[in-house]
């Protein structure tokens, strides 16, 4: 079990590890968004752990009523085909720090300062060319999640590590060398249980008209108190400055609708209002987290694009632009979350 101390001090530090004392029943990945500067390169390498279920076998047969899964895993998805693999490892092949971005699995190691990796599909090491962007944390409101961010029996916690950052650096990608540098970067991370049982997700920091903007988006099912509800968390940064439009700072959602092609989103709240199309594309699967181990289940994509525009209050429309290399999950039991009355 994980000691209070231990857990404040995760609230204060999205960024890093927060498994210490973490046995059985819990996740933690970060997602590293890699895009050469023309963008024919797009790949995403999450290196994580998982801790599955213990064994609790039954007394009457001895047999195991829960199985358990303990691998540390760097996951490769190359976004422009939709090819993924996942490489496990060893429990003890993963080392993380607990005040600080800094993730090794195996001989691949992950910091604010770039990434060294040894992969089938990815060699090499890439230098972040400018410092990471992470989401503002403060103790009433520590990053993304605000406030939500400080309950203990939250389902999936979720952080921002870096908005953008320039790449240098070289990848042997599958025995080719490939130059990165002017490329564009990003970072995030998920832990907790296991992944909402239905979610949108999007994000893209590809702008034409304004390099430094990004956008990331999601809305879920949310278990709260033998309940649920729809919860969102929306951060665009653009022009210099972090807009949000949230559950906890009180947004409302105008218009949320799914189709075979593009997801449509609408909300307003104290930053004006925000109007999202992101145009679907097929993508590769993944895995995520169920409470007994990690199944390849859910398809993301990082071809899809995402339209935004952002007004403020009097209705003056102050950033117009589609997102390109953006990427895309759209999974698990949306007519519920559609439902799910605001």
């Amino acid at each position: 079990m994980q000691s209070p101390a231990m857990f404040m001090r995760g609230v204060k530090h999205p960024e890093a590890f927060h498994g210490v004392g973490k046995k059985n029943g819990f996740f933690e990945g970060w997602y590293v968004k890699l895009v050469s500067a023309d963008q024919s390169q797009r790949w995403a390498v999450i290196p994580g752990i998982f801790r599955g279920l213990k064994i609790d076998n039954d007394t009457q047969t001895g047999s195991p009523t829960a199985s358990t899964t303990d691998v540390a895993f760097v996951q490769v998805l190359d976004g422009k085909t939709g090819r993924s693999w996942f490489h496990e490892f060893a429990i003890s092949e993963f080392e993380a720090e607990t005040k600080s971005f800094s993730v090794r699995v195996g001989d691949n190691h992950f910091d604010s300062h770039g990434a060294t990796l040894n992969l089938p599909q990815l060699k090499g090491r890439i230098e972040y060319a400018s410092a990471i962007d992470s989401w503002p944390v403060t103790l009433a409101s520590p990053g993304i999640m605000g406030w939500y961010g400080l309950v203990p029996f939250m389902e999936c916690f979720h952080g921002i590590v870096s908005f953008g950052h320039g790449l240098n650096g070289k990848l042997e990608v599958e025995g080719v060398e490939v130059d990165f540098g002017k490329g564009r970067g990003y970072i995030e991370k998920d832990w907790g249980r296991a992944f909402p049982a239905g979610y949108i997700w999007m994000q893209t920091n590809h702008f034409a008209t304004e390099p430094d903007a990004s956008l990331i988006a999601s809305v879920a099912i949310i278990p709260w108190l033998g309940s649920a509800f729809r919860g969102y968390i929306i951060g665009f940064k653009h022009s210099g400055k972090l807009h949000k439009w949230t559950t906890y700072n009180k947004s409302r959602e105008q218009v949320l609708k799914i189709d075979d092609s593009h997801v449509r989103w609408s909300l307003s709240g104290p930053d004006g209002t925000l109007e999202i199309s992101g145009e679907r594309a097929i993508g590769g699967l993944l895995h995520a987290p169920l409470r007994s181990a990690m199944h390849q289940r859910v398809e993301e994509t990082m071809l899809a694009t995402v339209t935004v525009r952002h007004l403020d209050a009097s209705g003056q429309v102050i950033f117009s632009d589609t997102g390109t290399s953006a990427a895309m999950e759209v999974f698990g039991d949306l007519p519920r979350l559609l439902s799910i009355k605001q």
